[in-house]
């Protein structure tokens, strides 16, 4: 018996979306039938310029027609063994998260003014670019600037530590400063424009830092909702980012003073349960002795708690000695 062939099913072939909408559509960033059957009425009335009811006429047939993906375990093992890793510059920080940094899903580093954050954001926009056997992906970084923290000359540093071209390094890391936070969350979409228009083969996205810009804009119990709101849509952009395209998201963050804890260290990561459960690998980094820095792996879907020990060194991140 003849199986039948099954065309796929695109956005313009929906009910209800004419050429017109379904640019409009695809400018606001729906593509793709699974954008679509996520979206709410609202979203689609505000892009598309179309009433209500056409609006749910659209998410319906997008979810009728879409293919849900369910996957065997077995696939997922497949899929999981084409995840790379990006070494740190420490051995014992790549031990602690597993042989380096994840593709296919987000890092979030928090901690104190001046632990080392952007330091080892830095060793990473270097190391990506580095063949795997070296501990790179042979890929180039995206840095997305918030507080003005990308110094192009500790690139320079660590590429003549690790005997590079500094200039080819620099040219292979994509810097854009963010003032506000819309201004940030529009970046991170046009970022997938990079890789699908422009063909970069970009495997590490930094955002140096995630929140910043939401912190000193939303000021005040009263806006906490809305903030987190957008961080909860920034986030999503970025995980989607990494799963569709196998990179590596690298955000830092920053901390609070809980007054109301006693013993313990009382330091908090701000944006809550949002970034938290967003971030597949959190990492606490912490001023240890004689200059040295302790990261922490907070949480992890598949690795045990645990320390690591390192140093930054001129020549960038290096085991403690």
């Amino acid at each position: 018996m003849s199986k039948k062939e099954t065309k796929e099913v695109g956005v313009c072939d929906l009910p209800g979306v004419g050429a017109a909408t379904a640019e409009k559509l695809k400018e606001a960033g729906y593509e793709t039938l699974m954008a679509l059957a996520v979206a709410t009425p609202g979203e689609l009335v505000e892009v598309a310029g179309v009433g209500e009811a056409v609006a749910r006429k659209i998410i319906n047939a997008a979810r009728n027609n879409l293919n849900m993906g369910f996957e065997s375990g077995d696939e997922i093992l497949k899929k999981r063994e084409a995840i790379g890793k990006i070494s740190t510059g420490s051995n014992s920080l790549n031990v602690l998260v597993g042989g380096g940094l994840e593709t296919g899903s987000i890092t979030e580093t928090y901690g104190a003014f001046g632990c080392g954050k952007t330091s080892i954001a830095h060793q990473l926009a270097v190391n990506v670019q580095l063949p795997v056997e070296r501990g790179g992906l042979n890929g180039i970084a995206v840095w997305v600037d918030t507080e003005s923290t990308f110094r192009p000359e500790r690139i320079i540093q660590i590429s003549n530590a690790l005997g590079l071209d500094p200039m080819e390094m620099l040219r292979n890391i994509k810097s854009v400063r963010a003032f506000n936070s819309d201004h940030q969350m529009i970046i991170a979409e046009k970022i997938e424009d990079l890789i699908t228009k422009d063909n970069l083969p970009v495997k590490l996205v930094i955002i140096d830092s995630l929140t910043a810009h939401f912190r000193a804009e939303f000021v005040g119990r009263g806006t906490l909702a809305d903030r987190q709101q957008k961080l909860n849509k920034h986030m999503h952009t970025l995980m989607r980012l990494a799963d569709m395209h196998n990179l590596c998201v690298y955000v830092t963050n920053q901390v609070m003073a809980r007054p109301d804890v006693f013993f313990g260290d009382p330091t908090a990561a701000i944006g809550g349960n949002i970034v938290g459960h967003n971030s597949q690998t959190r990492l606490y980094v912490r001023r240890g002795k004689a200059g040295t820095r302790v990261a922490k792996l907070v949480d992890s879907p598949h690795l045990p708690d645990g320390e690591a020990i390192f140093e930054i060194c001129e020549d960038g991140i290096r085991d403690a000695k």
